[in-house]
């Protein structure tokens, strides 16, 4: 017990200094642009060291539950480029989610259990009936906010193993469009450049991804259906 209380102050005196700080600021879109210029040429002679850092912090924030991926996605694609800010980004939110999910299911799960475990059956049944399909398809369409996400599925009899890889499958493809919209914005010099046809299908595939997961899901669901499978 002694231990669970000390590592929720540690975590909560992470979040606190990060807000008291204001070190929300450096993570911004508009700061990361406004630095582009530096952070690529000292990316172009300290890839690795770059890479690191951004990985540490991504993933940091990610087990903090710091709301500020989106910004990091963007900026991943203006600094990396599309495959490799894809690579990186792909690896840090999904280790970085797991932590906050083994930190859930640590300090939380048994006493979450306890109270509320009637309510929670119905969701522990649809994990027992689908496993990862079931993590896949909340990471597919974002009903919740992936924060929230991360320390709610702790709280079930989810595996750690399988709550990675489900995670990491299910926002490949939003991490993709994500730090390939970053690749296009970092480009913008003049307001003739946003009407250029690469942004531009940048943000509608922005637009269109949640309706195509869904129907990608349903589909995927049907036919795991029709063919009996569990």
């Amino acid at each position: 017990m002694k231990t669970k209380l000390i590592l929720v102050a540690v975590i909560v005196a992470l979040v606190a200094a990060f807000f008291i700080f204001d070190l929300k600021e450096y993570v911004s879109l508009d700061y990361l642009k406004s630095q582009q210029q530096a952070l690529n040429g000292f990316y172009s002679e300290n890839p690795l060291i770059v890479i690191g850092i951004f990985f540490l912090v991504y993933a940091g924030m990610s087990a903090l539950s710091i709301p500020f991926a989106t910004p990091l996605t963007v900026a991943a694609g203006a600094i990396f480029g599309s495959i490799t800010g894809t690579i990186v980004v792909s690896f840090a939110s999904t280790i970085g989610a797991t932590i906050a999910f083994m930190l859930a299911k640590y300090l939380f799960h048994d006493s979450v259990e306890s109270k509320f475990g009637d309510r929670l059956s119905k969701i522990n049944q649809g994990i027992e009936k689908e496993g990862a399909f079931y993590v896949f398809g909340l990471r597919l369409v974002p009903l919740f906010p992936f924060v929230v996400l991360n320390s709610l599925l702790g709280l079930t009899k989810l595996k750690t193993w399988t709550f990675y890889w489900a995670s990491q499958l299910g926002m490949l493809v939003g991490t993709f469009v994500y730090v390939n919209a970053g690749t296009q914005l970092a480009s913008i010099d003049s307001v003739g450049d946003i009407a250029s046809p690469t942004l531009i299908a940048s943000f509608v595939a922005l637009g269109v991804l949640p309706i195509v997961s869904k129907y990608a899901l349903n589909f995927l669901r049907n036919r795991r259906q029709s063919s009996g499978s569990i």
